[in-house]
């Protein structure tokens, strides 16, 4: 099993939605990261706010460590699909919505 194959997510349209599911909760968790550190960035400058935004960098170090967890479990899903035959007529367009 070839992990991270660059192609493999537009075998068929059900790789597309799974990776499209997995790219919003990818997303998601950055996001929330950066919101995370900013605000606890924010946080730090007080005295008395700075064990809650000690903590936001912790939670936020935890959403910057599900990334990654977040990207393997996408390429294991996909290669558990299996290498879908291209459907007919369905090229690969990166300019499709």
């Amino acid at each position: 099993m070839k992990l991270f194959r660059s192609r493999r997510f537009d075998a068929s349209s059900r790789h597309r939605q799974v990776y499209s599911a997995y790219e919003i909760a990818y997303t998601t968790v950055d996001w929330l990261a950066a919101v995370l550190f900013t605000i606890g960035s924010i946080m730090f400058l007080y005295d008395d706010l700075m064990k809650a935004g000690t903590w936001l960098f912790i939670i936020g170090s935890v959403c910057f460590a599900l990334r990654p967890t977040i990207r393997l479990a996408r390429e294991l899903h996909l290669a558990r699909l299996g290498e879908a035959v291209m459907e007919p007529g369905n090229s690969p367009d990166y300019r499709r919505g």
